[in-house]
């Protein structure tokens, strides 16, 4: 009785303690830096906005009050008289302005060292990461930087901070490599510096953390190998090295991460065969080996990796069937192994796996048989199918329509037949492809009543007749891919209705009359090769980015206001009877990429303010009637000076969106260009005009060009000895000038050449050697050129003759002076010889005549 009541009245004053508040002073000096870096950001919000709009998220920092009691402020829970800032929980805190909000601003917090946790995400902070002022706060457990704007490297202070125990840098613009002192963050267990500008390989020093339980690496430029040392993280929860550069294999001691839940090593270089260990990380639930160059068979044992939720290895390499054990996988919700080289027939148990909502097969390379005898009576609920380039022919598979939740639908570039079917138009499915099929007949207007269709892809097909006039009901479509059908008619005015198109294709139809392109936000535009005429319509918004009028019948100059899309890229008006003088209608847009004209009646010259078109990497003005010089200030072109960047295409849908190929003039025949790789490539075609005057020199500044094309012109002059600085230069046409002199010896120096062509010009001297030089063999290509010589054409240079003809001279010389004295020896050796013999034989009576 005696120790129950000891109990209750030791339970009675913790109460009576618990109940007392606690102090709730803070230092001075803490708070006075608070409220330093809350003035500071006040004034930076009131300078940078001419609008006035009050700065209130930090409102709850009173001076009248105590910091430990303000918003994002955390304070040390202690009975003493001070409590010390220990956690400030800063995300987001700075306003979006139009200047940059810089890194110094949070020189005052930097004072408070008895920070653990520095929430200081999402801000928009720029410049360096302040190096001295992190590493005052050595105390620092929890330091989240993630999307500012920080730039430059890691400062060498992060990795005094010992205590780390997370690090979150991702999301900025931090570059170089990373050091090896990482591995002095013996605490760390969670580092995150994706989306970055890093490159280099991964330090070894990293893979001594072993306290490390989630790495995300992602989205950097990381180059090597992947070190089997990465089997030394044996407390591995999360390691996602996705969208770098790594190569080699994937090691097999990745299978020592037996507690790793998420690997994601996607959009590599990685090759070979995907490691058997993988099948020893039981509690794997999410698998992303896509985008890489893997091969071999897809491991049986990855079947047995029953947490499995997603896996992803599409667009590799692997050969072989689909494994019969991943029908074990009873929790799978996403499966993704299309654009492969996998055979065999397509398993139907794929559709009786009563998880799955996400299947991916087929694609590219893919040699997967879908048998279509087979019976489908699926136990899953799809929410999205893609099963393209799977030989499906007949009609789109009914068993489809059973799946209620379906929202993406992919059967491109199969044989399937038929109409579009009634029942597939009213599922209000979101994502219909069903492009490079042998589709026909009229679309049902049903189809243009949903509530839910963003995303119309039936290019290639060959559906017919007139759109229908309902389509602008469908108020939520974002692309829509109509050509190659043979579609007639008007395009319907309720088209302008739909907000949110963002991309239309109704390129290679029969269409004709007006244009209805006014949609606000519509960005890619291609009506190219139908039968629209009169002017061209300059209704088209602002935020177009692609412009594509090729192979109509547009006439009448080229507007002027063209120059109101700001946002303009591309602009192919090509083979229609667009007139009107150049200089006084190109359109001056800075961020113009391609403008292609070929094939119009432009009359007029190239101006100097051509050089102001800054991004202009592709120009096409071939089959025109510009006259005049090409104008030295286009050596200025800036986007033709770089070597393009070879970057990867990144899809951001399910499925390839793809312009029609931009046609150009290429290696001496027309071929189209991947919208998808224009980003590569610098061309300038300039060849079927009235130019006239001389090769400007500044033309070899164009290093990035690919292709330059200036020939059937009026050219004179010389070729200039800068065009061996085109470095990049792939096909070099001058044929059909008046072009007089020799060929550059610079030309040796063009490495990547393989089309040159010259002829019918009044080149003389001898075809430089070496390098591609030696194999431009084409006879034609110097054809029509009175004075040329070299191996190339199998004429003998009078320089390369000299030294023989001298030899053969000396030869002839010494010959003749042999022969001369063989006759006058001759005779003379004989009378010599018959006198003696008289003399001695006393036969001289003989010759009395004498």
């Amino acid at each position: 009785m005696v120790s129950i009541i000891k109990s209750l009245s030791i339970l009675s004053i913790l109460f009576i303690l618990n109940s007392i508040p606690l102090s709730s002073s803070c230092p001075i000096h803490q708070k006075q830096a608070l409220l330093q870096f809350k003035s500071t950001l006040t004034t930076i919000s009131n300078s940078n906005s001419d609008d006035y709009i009050p700065f209130t998220e930090l409102d709850s920092w009173d001076p009248k009050t105590d910091c430990c009691t303000w918003d994002r402020v955390n304070c040390t829970r202690t009975r003493n008289k001070t409590r010390t800032v220990v956690e400030l929980h800063l995300y987001s805190v700075v306003p979006l302005l139009e200047n940059p909000v810089f890194s110094n601003v949070l020189t005052p917090v930097f004072g408070i060292r008895t920070l653990k946790v520095l929430d200081i995400s999402m801000n928009s902070l720029a410049g360096e990461i302040p190096g001295d002022g992190f590493g005052n706060l050595t105390r620092l457990v929890h330091l989240d930087m993630m999307q500012n704007n920080f730039n430059g490297s890691i400062p060498r202070q992060i990795f005094g901070l010992t205590s780390l125990r997370y690090l979150d840098m991702s999301s900025n613009s931090l570059e170089g490599e990373l050091l090896p002192e990482f591995g002095l963050l013996r605490n760390l267990s969670t580092l995150m510096l994706s989306v970055n500008h890093f490159k280099g390989s991964i330090p070894a020093e990293l893979f001594e953390v072993e306290s490390l339980r989630v790495v995300d690496l992602s989205n950097n430029s990381f180059t090597g190998g992947l070190s089997s040392e990465v089997g030394k993280l044996r407390s591995l929860e999360s390691l996602k090295l996705n969208e770098n550069f790594l190569t080699g294999n994937v090691p097999d001691e990745i299978g020592n991460l037996t507690k790793l839940t998420e690997l994601s090593l996607a959009q590599n270089q990685f090759f070979g065969g995907i490691p058997l260990s993988i099948g020893n990380l039981k509690n794997l639930e999410s698998l992303d080996l896509s985008e890489n160059l893997l091969s071999g068979q897809i491991p049986a044992g990855i079947g047995e990796l029953v947490n499995l939720t997603t896996l992803d290895l599409s667009k590799n390499r692997l050969t072989g069937p689909i494994q019969s054990s991943l029908r074990n996988l009873t929790k799978l919700e996403t499966l993704r192994l299309k654009n492969n080289m996998l055979t065999g027939e397509i398993p139907f148990w794929l559709f009786k796996m009563k998880t799955l909502k996400k299947l991916f097969i087929g694609g590219e390379a893919s040699r997967l048989i879908w048998n279509n005898k087979t019976k489908i009576v699926p136990r899953c609920s799809l929410e999205q199918l893609g099963m393209p380039s799977c030989g499906i022919s007949g009609h789109i598979p009914e068993w489809i329509s059973t799946q209620k939740d379906l929202d993406f639908l992919d059967l491109s570039n199969n044989q399937i037949e038929g109409g579009f079917p009634n029942w597939l138009a009213k599922m209000d499915v979101g994502s219909i492809i069903l492009s490079d099929n042998k589709l026909t007949g009229k679309l049902p207007p049903q189809l243009f009543e949903s509530g839910s269709l963003s995303v119309l892809a039936l290019s290639r097909n060959n559906f017919s007749g007139e759109l229908p006039e309902n389509i602008g009901n469908a108020r939520t479509i974002m692309i829509l891919m109509l050509s190659g059908n043979n579609f007639s008619g008007h395009i319907p005015v309720s088209i302008s209705k739909i907000y949110r198109l963002l991309l239309l294709d109704l390129s290679r139809n029969r269409l004709s009359g007006p244009v209805f392109a006014d949609n606000p936000l519509l960005a890619y535009i291609d009506l190219s090769y139908n039968e629209f005429s009169g002017e061209i319509p300059v209704t088209f918004s602002t935020e177009t980015q692609i412009l594509s009028l090729g192979g109509n019948k547009f006439s009448g100059d080229l507007p002027v206001n063209l120059t109101n899309l700001v946002n303009l890229e591309h602009l192919d008006l090509h083979d229609n009877n667009i007139t009107g003088n150049f200089q006084d209608v190109i359109p001056q847009i800075v961020s113009l990429q391609v403008l292609d004209l070929r094939n119009n009646s432009l009359i007029g010259f190239m101006p100097k303010g051509i050089s102001n078109l800054a991004s202009l990497r592709i120009l096409d003005l071939s089959g025109n009637n510009l006259a005049g010089s090409i104008p030295r200030e286009i050596g200025n072109l800036a986007r033709m000076i770089e070597t393009p960047d070879m970057k990867p295409t990144v899809d951001i849908f399910n499925f390839l969106i793809e312009f029609q190929d931009l046609l150009l003039n290429w290696k001496n025949s027309f071929r189209g260009l991947s919208s998808r790789k224009l980003d590569i490539y610098s061309f300038l075609d300039l060849s079927n005009n009235r130019i006239s005057g001389e090769i400007p020199a500044t033309l070899g500044n164009l290093k990035g060009l690919k292709l330059l094309n200036i020939s059937h012109n009026r050219i004179s002059g010389n070729i200039p000895v800068s065009f061996g600085n085109l470095e990049g230069i792939e096909s070099l046409d001058l044929s059909h000038n008046e072009i007089s002199g020799s060929i550059p010896q610079s030309f040796s120096k063009l490495n990547q050449l393989a089309i040159l062509d010259v002829s019918n010009n009044k080149l003389t001297g001898k075809i430089p050697t070496g390098g591609q030089m030696s194999t431009m063999n084409e006879l034609n290509s110097f054809a029509n050129n009175s004075g040329l010589c070299g191996m190339q054409i199998r004429i003998v240079c009078p320089e390369d003759t000299r030294p023989s003809d001298e030899h053969e001279v000396e030869d002839e010389t010494l010959s003749w002076f042999s022969w001369e004295a063989t006759w006058v020896g001759f005779p003379v050796g004989l009378f010599s010889s018959i006198l003696f013999m008289a003399y001695s034989l006393n036969f001289l009576n003989l010759f009395k005549f004498w």
